[in-house]
């Protein structure tokens, strides 16, 4: 049903939909981490590597790398972009691990900005034509001294969102999250 009712939003916006026809093909959005450049796909227990050609074919423009996905859901349990070139990792081992294979696969450097809490690393980055530079993070009552690090952000608009009941059942902000950057019609 989630996919049904997907699928009836983004035809109704007028987007391309490409849709995965190769039963063997896993991908799950919190493995796929799209700089801006180029696409980062983590290989973990709900992606695989057909998934990520599958990705590949589609977006023939960007290069796509894949990245093994260990001891975390998927690679957006522990990275995300926090704004335009800007990587926030968390800093557990698997996370810099990761962390390394992508510097190793890409070309760009990216600048990077270390939570200490892996969670707290999956954040949202929003430019926004009135409000510049903003991001949606998580609150300091969950990560207070990932909060700290994000407040070094001086350029960003923060905001700050508790979701410890979606944490519970492995939610996070950007598995919550549908961004669609679409000119309005109006």
């Amino acid at each position: 049903k989630q996919v049904e009712g997907m699928k009836r939003v983004l035809e109704s916006l007028n987007l391309n939909i490409v849709e995965m026809v190769d039963e063997n093909a896993t991908l799950d959005g919190g493995d796929v981490l799209f700089t801006g450049r180029e696409f980062f796909v983590g290989l973990s227990r709900r992606t695989n590597q057909r998934g990520a050609e599958i990705l590949a074919d589609t977006f023939k423009d960007y290069a796509v790398s894949t990245v093994p996905v260990h001891d975390s859901l998927h690679l957006k349990s522990f990275c995300s972009m926090a704004g335009p070139n800007l990587i926030a990792i968390g800093s557990s081992e698997a996370a810099q691990k990761a962390l390394k294979t992508m510097q190793q696969m890409s070309d760009h450097r990216y600048d990077k900005l270390t939570v200490p809490d892996d969670a707290a690393a999956n954040c949202i980055y929003l430019n926004i034509p009135s409000k510049g530079h903003v991001l949606l993070h998580r609150a300091p009552e969950e990560y207070p001294e990932s909060a700290k690090v994000f407040e070094k952000l001086k350029d960003h608009m923060l905001i700050p969102i508790a979701i410890t009941e979606l944490e519970k059942v492995d939610g996070s902000l950007t598995c919550c999250s549908v961004l669609i950057n679409k000119a309005s019609e109006l």
